[in-house]
C-alpha cells in the first residue's frame, strides 16, 4: 500500500511517499481503508517538535524515539471504511463508515490502517464526507476534555477562547455554545468572521484590541496556542475562574500544583481524551447541528510535504485535511 513515511526528525522534507506492507488486524481490531486523514499539531510535533510546550522537548524525544522516530508512519486522525474485522470484534462490521483518532498507533498517513475497536473510533456521521469528518476528532475531543472535564463548564458562564480560529479553538467555540456558555473568541483580523460564524457571541481581533484592557472578566479562559500565559491574563478571570492551558508545559504543571495554595483562581492542564464514549458524544453534537467541521485546505496524500509546510507556518484556520486515493 501507499504510505507517507519518515525515518528521521526534521523539516517536512523528511516525509516521503513509499510502498509498505498492508497491515493485518488482530483479533480485537478492524482494518480501515483510509479515505482521509489530517495534519494535526500532534503530527508536526512528532515530525520535528514544532509546537511542543516549553520544557517538554526532551521528554517528547524519549517517548517517540531519542535518535529517530520509533514509528515511521504518522497520522492521528482517520476517516474511512471498515474492510476487515478481527474474530473478536463485536462493535463494527465490514462496510461501516467510521472516523476517529488513534495517537497510540498512528498510521493514518496510509491507504489502510488497523484500529482497536475499543479506542476512539465510531460510525461517521452520515451527513459528512470523509474529508469533513476527519476534521472533527482531534480538535473536538481536545476542546471537550478541557471545557467539560478540566473546566467544569456550566450553562451561562462567560468563556474566552484565545486562538479561536485553530482546530481546537473553532471546536471549542461551538462546544462551549452547545453547553450554553457566552463565548468570546480571540483571533486575528482575517479570522474574525469565521469565528463569528462558528457562534461566538463576541470576537476580539488581537491585532486591534487587547481583551485584558476592556474590563471584562471570564469564568474560563481557554488558551489553545500557549501564547497567553496565566500570569498575563489572571486579572481577566473571575475570583473563582479557571485558566485552561491546552498547550501547557512545565510552567503550567507547576502552577497547577499551587492551585490549593493560591485559592480561587485555578490553572488546569492535561492531555486530551481519546475515548470512544467522548467521540460518540461529539458525533451527537455534529448530528444535532451544534458542531460543524472547518476545513482550511485539502491536499492529496502525494502533497503531504506541502501540507506540513503550511501547518508549520502557524497560519492554518481550522483543519488541514489529506485526501487518500486508492
Amino acid at each position: 500500500m501507499k504510505a507517507i513515511v519518515y525515518t528521521e526528525y526534521g523539516d517536512p522534507e523528511v516525509l516521503r511517499l513509499a510502498q509498505i506492507e498492508k497491515p493485518t488486524p488482530k483479533d480485537d481490531e478492524v482494518l480501515v481503508r483510509v479515505h482521509a486523514t489530517s495534519v494535526a499539531t500532534g503530527d508536526v510535533n512528532m515530525r520535528n517538535f514544532v509546537f511542543v510546550p516549553q520544557g517538554f522537548g526532551f521528554l517528547a524525544r524519549l517517548m517517540l524515539g531519542l535518535r529517530k522516530p520509533r514509528k515511521s508512519v504518522l497520522g492521528l486522525e482517520f476517516a474511512g471504511e471498515v474492510i476487515e474485522v478481527g474474530k473478536s470484534v463485536t462493535r463494527f462490521k465490514v462496510g461501516d463508515h467510521v472516523f476517529g483518532l488513534d495517537s497510540k498507533k498512528m498510521g493514518s498517513y496510509a491507504q489502510y490502517k488497523t484500529v482497536s475497536e475499543s479506542v476512539g473510533i465510531t460510525i461517521k456521521p452520515e451527513s459528512l464526507s470523509y474529508e469533513d469528518a476527519v476534521a472533527i476528532p482531534n480538535g473536538a475531543l481536545t476542546a471537550l476534555t478541557f471545557l467539560r472535564k478540566l473546566g467544569k463548564i456550566q450553562k451561562g458562564q462567560k468563556i474566552l477562547i484565545y486562538g479561536a480560529s485553530g482546530s481546537v479553538g473553532i471546536a471549542a467555540v461551538q462546544i462551549a455554545k452547545a453547553f450554553g456558555a457566552v463565548v468570546t473568541g480571540v483571533c486575528s483580523t482575517q479570522n474574525v468572521e469565521m469565528v463569528k460564524s462558528a457562534g461566538a457571541d463576541d470576537v476580539v481581533d488581537y491585532t486591534q484590541a487587547d481583551f485584558r484592557q476592556n474590563g471584562a472578566v471570564y469564568d474560563i479562559i481557554l488558551d489553545t496556542v500557549g501564547k497567553m500565559p496565566f500570569h498575563d491574563c489572571k486579572n481577566s478571570l473571575t475570583p473563582n475562574g479557571t485558566y485552561l492551558a491546552v498547550a501547557g508545559g512545565v510552567r503550567e504543571m507547576r502552577q497547577m500544583m499551587g492551585n490549593a495554595m493560591r485559592g480561587g483562581k485555578k490553572v488546569m492542564a492535561g492531555s486530551s481524551s481519546e475515548s470512544q464514549e467522548d467521540l460518540i458524544f461529539i458525533k451527537g453534537l455534529v448530528e444535532a447541528g451544534k458542531l460543524k467541521p472547518v476545513v482550511d485546505r485539502c491536499y492529496p496524500l502525494e502533497e503531504m510535504v506541502e501540507a506540513h509546510r503550511y501547518v508549520d507556518s502557524g497560519r492554518k484556520r481550522g483543519n488541514v485535511v489529506i485526501s487518500v486515493s486508492h
